[in-house]
């Protein structure tokens, strides 16, 4: 079982550095702002998370096994872009947006159940507020962090249904945690997660607000 969490996990940081280091290119971000982008997209969440919990230093200082797995994903990125492509103008459009949006939705899903894990591990599931809390910040801290240091508008509070989509998955999470255990809950909150963020996007759903 923890080499499976272990591998979802490093999915999970994949796809968040690969959000990340696509953002920082879209930017025009030297290599070095790129895999900082990536790396800060792909463990941003998990530290919030850390220093809620009380546990400093966050585990990625600690363990920089999924901080150097981001650097190593945006400095991929970033040179197969830069010596196959050579440039972001020939792969922009469409496809590339919908790579971003599918790597941020992978990521989400994983990160948000990990958050939840953290609290049922450090014996904080005794009520919904708190795992889910967790579960939200874990999922979309990363993203948040990667629209402010890129300078935009968080990607949360404007398009798509994305953040909610988080909540939704980690109050699936939990619930389905104190009845059946965290092996049932942990792919049930993912996917919860993952399937709303598909079909927000398929069919442009997006949270009413004053136009």
């Amino acid at each position: 079982m923890e080499y499976m969490l272990f591998l979802l996990d490093m999915a999970g940081t994949a796809a968040f550095a690969l959000s990340g280091a696509l953002t920082a290119i879209k930017k025009e971000m030297d290599l070095l702002g790129v895999i900082i982008l990536g790396m800060v997209t792909a463990v941003g969440g998990g530290i919030m998370r850390d220093i809620i919990l009380g546990n400093t230093p966050p585990q990625a200082f600690v363990e920089p096994v999924f901080a150097l797995a981001a650097a190593v994903v945006s400095a991929f990125v970033f040179a197969f872009l830069y010596f196959h492509f050579r440039g972001y103008r020939q792969i922009s459009g469409l496809w590339f947006q919908r790579m971003i949006m599918a790597a941020d939705t992978l990521g989400l899903g994983v990160f948000t159940v990990a958050g939840v894990r953290a609290a049922f591990d450090h014996g904080m599931g005794f009520n919904y507020f708190l795992p889910v809390f967790l579960g939200t910040i874990t999922g979309v801290g990363g993203g948040l962090l990667r629209d402010v240091m890129a300078g935009d508008r968080p990607y949360i509070f404007v398009k798509h249904v994305y953040a909610s989509a988080s909540i939704l998955g980690a109050c699936v999470c939990v619930f389905v945690w104190k009845r059946f255990g965290g092996n049932a809950a942990m792919p049930i909150g993912a996917a919860s997660v993952i399937v709303l963020r598909a079909l927000a996007i398929r069919f442009r759903w997006n949270l009413p607000k004053v136009a």
